[in-house]
């Protein structure tokens, strides 16, 4: 139907004739010439219908936004002084010789052409509209590039792509399962995967060596802007490899995907830190290393104080007590500091001290804070050095429970850092190490794994077995600017130490054999050493493209309330469908206001 895409023409095709296929971007009428910006995936095209052509003019004048058109005419350049520079076909325009609407259109719910921000409810009503827009156009085209740019890498190193199952086993990954009744198991679910994590497992114990999937997953778990409750992850795994091996290529293969994608080079060498650092120095495992702001102990200066509110805590062996400075923070308003302590409550913060630091030299009389009076001149002095505090800042302190600590200040260090254009570099990515492998659930009264009960240990089965709260594992994440992109670790690979680690989280013979017989099995069979990583394509995208949510990224995601507007999904199914399943579903109790 056509010759040419819109955004292909340029002056090497004057003189041609032409046919275009697209969508009415823009119509303008300019005393008796009619202009309309045709547009298609490629690009727009000014196309113009001269008055000296009736019939084609008539129809020219007839059509509105979005009206799909075939239309046939010649290049010639555009008049002197219409040249538009801004557009790559912007040195010329086609002549129209004949036009057929190929389809009309009513009125968008939203300009397509126009920058106004609409609302994502109806972007998402009508996504099929709101794609058509250039920003997602771009923002798709990007995706693909980037997906194409990790396949061809991992390829051209001898990875083995392989499809593992949707339909699978319901087993514990840290989040709910979405399960699939079957009509002909009676009674029985399958679960769609949470990761194919126990899939490539078993594909390095079938000798596939190296392994690689860009696969959707599914987990049932309430939604932020870097969550849906299905998305796409780059799964890789590898034979035979050590973590230093696996993260190293992962760096390459990162920094590839930068430079092709933006032309970015990042570090030679990604800098690692270990979990325990991580957390004393940023409050977070997924520290934003452009921000220079740090958390500083200052526990054992508070312990002996008259102010319990950090005394305590101090004491406690499961409080922390931080102070953190804010280089020149005098300059914030009570107004403002009221508003960063409301910040800090939505983690659990009781309150936000600070001190503001008006003369370094002054001691004492230098600083302005209702709490100054609470603890001795050498206790503050102590403070000031240890955060080197200088005339102008202002210092913010954290004192309660470890996490509520670190969660509290660590988002607070993050907020400061951006709001105040603290900001240096624009990509820092850090791989963060030596995680703990368990973490203990005071309501459980159990240990938990930190990343999954697949992840090797860095001691004997004996030590872990020993002291579990003290062992680490051969876990690794990469973190960008903040947010964990990818994660991974060396499996366990020996039928021993994975039942060890299933008793260690109350997993009992009866229930490892129902839900993990087939790998503790496997595993039993030359099982090679070996150890993988997933990365989250869309957040991997999000950050590339400096877009707020991962739905920007993702042609059709979900709402935050895991709903799709588009197919006005999840919906209810008729009883024969129900009845097929062996499914009853259970009614609820109407309230009845009186």
């Amino acid at each position: 139907m056509r010759s040419h895409k819109c955004g292909e023409l340029n002056t090497a095709h004057l003189g041609e004739t032409v046919d275009l296929c697209g969508w009415v971007h823009r119509r303008r009428d300019h005393g008796g010439v009619i202009f309309i910006d045709l547009r298609d995936r490629a690009g727009l095209i000014q196309i113009v219908f001269d008055p000296d052509t009736a019939e084609t003019f008539a129809i020219g004048e007839s059509v509105r936004s979005e009206y799909v058109l075939k239309v046939q005419g010649k290049v010639r350049n555009r008049p002197q002084g219409t040249v538009n520079l801004n557009m790559i076909t912007g040195e010329v325009e086609v002549l129209i010789q004949h036009i057929e609407i190929l389809n009309k259109s009513e009125t968008p719910p939203f300009p397509i052409e126009s920058d106004m921000e609409v609302n994502e409810d109806t972007r998402l009503r009508y996504r099929y509209i709101d794609l058509r827009r250039d920003e997602m156009q771009q923002k798709m085209r990007f995706r693909r590039d980037v997906s194409k740019s990790l396949r061809n890498f991992l390829d051209e190193r001898d990875y083995f792509e392989v499809e593992t199952p949707y339909l699978t086993k319901a087993t514990p990954e840290g989040a709910r399962d979405y399960l699939v009744p079957s009509r002909t198991h009676e009674n029985a679910f399958f679960a769609l995967p949470q990761s194919p994590q126990l899939y490539k497992q078993l594909l390095m114990i079938a000798g596939m060596d190296k392994y690689y999937q860009i696969v959707r997953c599914f987990r049932d778990e309430d939604l932020r802007a870097d969550r849906q409750p299905e998305f796409t992850q780059l799964d890789i795994e590898t034979s035979f490899m050590n973590e230093d091996g696996i993260m190293s290529v992962m760096e390459e293969m990162i920094k590839e995907v930068f430079e092709k994608n933006l032309e970015v080079s990042l570090p030679e060498k990604f800098p690692r830190i270990t979990y325990h650092e991580a957390m004393r120095r940023f409050g977070s495992d997924r520290p934003d290393l452009r921000i220079p702001l740090e958390l500083v102990d200052i526990a054992d200066d508070m312990k002996s104080v008259d102010f319990k509110v950090f005394s305590t805590p101090a004491k406690d062996p499961n409080g922390r007590v931080v102070a953190m400075r804010l280089p020149q923070g005098n300059k914030l308003s009570r107004k403002e500091i009221d508003e960063l302590t409301k910040f800090v409550g939505i983690y659990g913060a009781k309150g936000l001290a600070y001190i503001k630091v008006n003369d370094r030299d002054a001691g004492l009389e230098g600083l302005q804070s209702p709490i100054v009076k609470f603890a001795p001149a050498d206790v503050w002095e102590s403070v000031l050095t240890k955060t080197e505090a200088q005339t102008g800042d202002l210092i913010f302190f954290g004192a309660d429970k470890t996490h509520i600590v670190n969660e509290a200040m660590g988002a607070l260090r993050v907020k400061l850092g951006l709001e105040q254009g603290l900001v240096q570099g624009k990509w820092k990515p850090v791989w963060v190490v030596d995680f703990p492998m368990f973490d203990w659930d005071e309501k459980s009264q159990r240990w938990n794994a930190i990343h999954h009960p697949f992840t090797a240990p860095s001691c004997s089965a004996e030590a872990l077995q020993a002291n579990p709260g003290e062992a680490l594992s051969r876990a690794y994440d990469l973190v960008l600017n903040g947010t964990e992109v990818g994660g991974g670790s060396i499996r366990i690979h020996k039928t021993e130490m994975q039942a060890n680690v299933f008793k260690l989280l109350g997993i009992s013979d009866e229930e490892a054999n129902e839900k993990f017989g087939f790998l503790l099995e496997a595993l039993k069979y030359g099982c090679p050493p070996h150890g993988g990583i997933a990365f989250g394509l869309d957040r991997l995208v999000m950050l590339m493209t400096n877009s707020t949510s991962i739905r920007d990224v993702i042609a059709f995601p979900k709402t935050q309330t895991a709903a799709c507007p588009l197919m006005n999904s999840p919906s209810e199914v008729n009883d024969m469908q129900l009845r097929e399943l062996g499914i009853k579903l259970r009614q609820t109790k109407k309230t009845v206001v009186a």
